[in-house]
């Protein structure tokens, strides 16, 4: 058992017999009342968020994830195909398991999968990703100061916005946190 107050981002509680991940952690103290915690929590097998609100007292089972690194080989449809880094054993897992991480993978990257008791629960992309553009509108001569955007689309299908300096072609580092532009890479 975890009391409330030992909770800290990261950490993987169940509650109401589901799995989730603490996002976010604030600590409320509220005039005579007793603290509260509110909590910002993930799903870690659906992967929708929600917000909820405990007393200092509560305590929650704590669930012990394992950690492994994958790479991800091919996308057949909606199924996913990868293999265990250390093992080299191979598996699948559907496009609902993975949320909004499929957008960012491209074969041959590396990620790290949770799992609890050999089962897979849910990936976990790197910061950041290296992605090629595939298609993007032209920019114009002079539009590179005006901070203005414009749509690209990514090598995965993955849609961001973008300075009028992009071309198709060019290397971007896309921060999978809230799929926004990082900037233009060298390689």
């Amino acid at each position: 058992m975890i009391g409330v107050g030992d909770l800290r981002r990261g950490i993987v509680i169940e509650l109401d017999g589901r799995l989730y991940s603490v996002i976010e952690y604030q600590h409320i103290k509220v005039g005579r009342g007793s603290a509260q915690i509110r909590l910002k929590l993930k799903d870690v097998k659906a992967g929708h968020t929600i917000d909820r609100t405990f007393q200092a007292g509560e305590k929650f089972n704590r669930v012990r994830l394992e950690r492994r690194p994958v790479e991800f080989l091919y996308r057949d449809g909606d199924t996913f195909h990868f293999m265990d880094r250390e093992t080299f054993e191979q598996f699948e897992m559907n496009a609902d398991m993975l949320a909004d991480a499929a957008p960012y993978m491209k074969e041959g990257m590396t990620l790290d999968i949770l799992t609890q008791d050999d089962i897979p629960i849910s990936l976990e992309l790197p910061f950041t990703v290296d992605l090629t553009v595939v298609d993007t509108p032209p920019g114009f001569k002079g539009d590179t100061a005006s901070g203005s955007t414009k749509p690209a689309t990514m090598e995965t299908g993955l849609v961001v916005n973008v300075p009028f300096f992009i071309n198709v072609g060019d290397r971007l580092r896309i921060d999978t946190r809230d799929g926004s532009y990082i900037e233009r890479v060298t390689s």
